[in-house]
């Protein structure tokens, strides 16, 4: 096929030798089938952030590290470089993210080169040697879709240990290739720590597991391992490797607002203090 104008670049730069086809249109990004010397790959264009289908992006962004205090004014003025500031900031997450959890054990795509707004990544095949399929385009028995549920519950851990969240976690974004599921998708990841959506992203994307899992494995509908796992993630107890029961009972008792606006307000202070450093290191 004729190569798009965006992946010209890559072929020009000897990255990618031929475009073989589309693959996939997302919300986000088009994804093509590339030849890369004897091996297919994946390249992935981001869209333009105005025609992009993905909203609410403040609430991933939040707590997103920037280069320098530079940026980080340019994106919070909203000025034309702030924004392709914050456009390069999204992609780059995905980089970001795909090369920490592949190194905690996460399975997720290899990431190869980042060039240009275009991500050259492993192409996730089947058991053929074709693209693997989606999650939600494999018929599951009740067998697999426990499986496959557990395997998952697992991964959102290890990223969780590993201080990411998905933050848009479903049957969409997992393909299943010979060896089972591999989580794909990830600019819009989130920092667990830094985010104040972290929880209610990782819950989010336990749920979108159950509910889709539960239509084969009934049972997953009354489990709640988000909770769990993110009470034992606050607390400092998780592991890549912690016993899981799906159960989950908040304890009783009142919270100490005072120490928990005292404990915020350090945390601010400190991050002040952090940032002044940056900035006067940059000026010297």
């Amino acid at each position: 096929m004729k190569t798009p104008s965006r992946i010209q670049p890559l072929v020009a730069d000897g990255l990618v030798d031929a475009v073989i086809r589309q693959l996939m249109s997302g919300k986000e990004a088009m994804v093509y089938v590339v030849q890369c010397g004897d091996t297919l790959r994946c390249a992935k264009v981001y869209k333009e952030a105005n025609k992009r289908g993905f909203h609410h992006a403040v609430d991933y962004t939040e707590g997103r590290k920037t280069r320098n205090s530079r940026q980080a004014r340019a994106m919070a003025k909203g000025s034309r470089y702030g924004r392709q500031e914050q456009e390069a900031a999204w992609q780059h997450a995905e980089v970001d993210a795909l090369r920490s959890l592949a190194a905690a054990g996460v399975r997720v795509p290899t990431p190869y080169d980042f060039h240009e707004g275009v991500l050259l990544m492993e192409l996730v095949a089947d058991e053929d040697g074709e693209p693997a399929p989606r999650l939600n385009d494999v018929v599951l028995s009740e067998a697999d879709a426990r499986r496959y549920h557990a395997v998952l519950v697992r991964e959102v851990v290890r990223m969780l240990c590993a201080g990411i969240v998905h933050g848009d976690l479903s049957e969409y974004n997992v393909l299943i290739d010979r060896d089972g599921p591999v989580i794909i998708d990830l600019p819009q990841a989130v920092d667990a720590a830094a985010n104040n959506n972290a929880r209610r992203m990782l819950e989010r994307d336990v749920a979108n597991l159950a509910a889709y899992f539960g239509q084969f494995a009934p049972a997953l509908l009354d489990t709640d391992y988000g909770s769990e796992i993110w009470s034992l993630y606050e607390s400092g107890q998780l592991q890549p490797e912690s016993v899981l029961t799906g159960v989950f009972r908040a304890e009783e008792g009142c919270a100490d607002v005072d120490e928990v606006m005292q404990i915020i307000e350090a945390a601010r202070r400190e991050e002040a203090a952090r940032e002044a450093g940056r900035a006067a290191a940059g000026n010297a």
